[in-house]
C-alpha cells in the first residue's frame, strides 16, 4: 500500500513502472509467438546447465580437503590451503612462465596467420587454384593430435627426416626432442601449421561479405591492390578480428593439454610442463583432488579477469565486443 502511495506521488516513477510492465508482456508475447525458435534453443540450453554449470557445485572441493568415501559436503573445509601451497610450491613460477610464454608466442605469432592467409587468398583470381590451396591448407586441422604427436616425434627425433637432411649437408644432428629450448618452437610451429587454414575460414566469410562495387570503386579512384587490402578489406574484418581477439586472451591459460603432455620427455620437462599438464598429474596420478581443483580454479579465474580486461579495453578502443 505503501509503495502504490509512493510510485502515485511520483509521476515519473509510475511511468517508468508502467513502462517496464509493459517491457516484460511485450517480451512474453514475443516469446509465444516465436516459441518454436526457442524448442530449438532448448537442448543447446539442456546441455550447458547439465554438463557445464551443473559440474560448477564440484568446484567446492577446491576449499576443502575432498575424502571420496565422505563426499564434497562431508570432506572437512579448508579454506585457502591449497592456493596458498600452489603459491608457495616452487614450481609456480615455473609453471606460470611456461603457460604464458606457449600462450603468448602462440597468440603473436598464430593469431595474425590467418588474416594474413585470408587476405592473400581474396585476391586470388584463379579460382581453382585458390580452392587447391585452401583444400592443402585446410587439411592438417583434420589431423588429431595424437597422429601430429607421432609425425613430430618421426619428424624430429635423434634420427628422424630433419636430422638425416642435416646430417646429410655436413651438420651435426640436434636433439629436437630433448633440449627443453626447442619445445616452444615445435610446439608453436606445428599448432600454426595445423590451424592457421581453417581459422582463416571465418575472415573469408567476414571478406565474402564485402561488395565488390566497394573494390571498383576504388579502382576508379587508382587504389592499387595493396591499398584496396589495407582501406577495404582489413576494416571489413575488424570486427571479427577483435571478438576472436578477445575469445584467444580469454583462453590465454588454456593451452592444449594433449599435445604438451605427448611431447614431454623428461629431458624436455622444464620447458614442457604447464598448468593443465600439472592439474592431471596432480589430480589424477596422484589423486590430489582438492589441490589439482585449487589450481585448476586459479587457472580459470586468471582468464575470466583476462577476457574482462581485453573486453573492455576493446569496446572503448573501437566500439565491438562480446558483451
Amino acid at each position: 500500500m505503501k509503495f502504490a502511495i509512493k510510485a502515485s506521488n511520483n509521476p515519473l516513477k509510475s511511468s517508468e513502472i508502467r513502462l517496464e510492465t509493459l517491457n516484460k508482456k511485450s517480451r512474453i508475447k514475443q516469446i509465444l509467438e516465436n516459441y518454436e525458435l526457442y524448442l530449438f534453443l532448448l537442448p543447446a540450453i539442456i546441455y550447458f546447465i547439465v554438463f557445464q554449470y551443473i559440474p560448477m557445485y564440484g568446484v567446492l572441493i577446491a576449499f576443502k580437503d575432498y575424502v571420496p568415501s565422505l563426499g564434497i559436503l562431508g570432506s572437512p573445509w579448508v579454506g585457502l590451503q591449497h592456493f596458498v601451497r600452489f603459491f608457495e610450491s616452487y614450481q609456480f613460477w615455473t609453471l606460470i612462465k611456461n603457460s604464458l610464454g606457449l600462450s603468448i608466442f602462440q597468440l603473436i605469432i598464430g593469431f595474425p596467420m590467418p588474416i594474413i592467409i585470408a587476405l592473400l587468398l581474396n585476391q586470388m583470381i584463379h579460382q581453382k587454384y585458390k580452392r587447391f590451396v585452401q583444400t592443402v591448407i585446410y587439411a592438417p586441422h583434420f589431423i588429431s593430435i595424437v597422429v601430429l604427436a607421432g609425425m613430430i616425434f618421426v619428424f624430429f627425433s635423434d634420427k628422424g627426416l630433419i636430422n638425416s637432411v642435416i646430417t646429410l649437408f655436413g651438420g651435426s644432428a640436434i636433439s629436437f626432442m630433448s633440449e627443453p629450448s626447442w619445445f616452444k618452437p615445435l610446439y608453436i610451429g606445428s599448432g600454426v601449421w595445423q590451424e592457421t587454414g581453417w581459422a582463416c575460414i571465418v575472415y573469408l566469410a567476414a571478406l565474402a561479405g564485402v561488395s565488390p562495387e566497394i573494390h571498383e570503386a576504388a579502382t576508379v579512384d587508382g587504389a592499387n591492390k595493396w591499398q584496396r587490402i589495407l582501406h577495404v578489406d582489413i576494416p571489413a574484418i575488424m570486427p571479427t578480428a577483435i571478438i576472436l581477439l578477445i575469445l584467444s586472451v580469454g583462453n590465454l591459460m588454456n593451452i592444449g593439454f594433449e599435445k604438451a603432455f605427448l611431447l614431454q620427455t623428461p629431458l624436455n620437462q622444464p620447458a614442457a610442463e604447464i598448468i593443465p599438464t600439472y592439474v592431471y598429474k596432480v589430480g589424477l596420478q596422484q589423486s590430489e583432488y582438492s589441490f589439482a581443483s585449487a589450481v585448476g580454479l586459479f587457472n580459470a579465474v586468471i582468464n575470466l579477469v583476462l577476457i574482462w580486461i581485453v573486453n573492455r579495453t576493446a569496446k572503448k578502443v573501437s566500439g565491438s565486443g562480446l558483451w
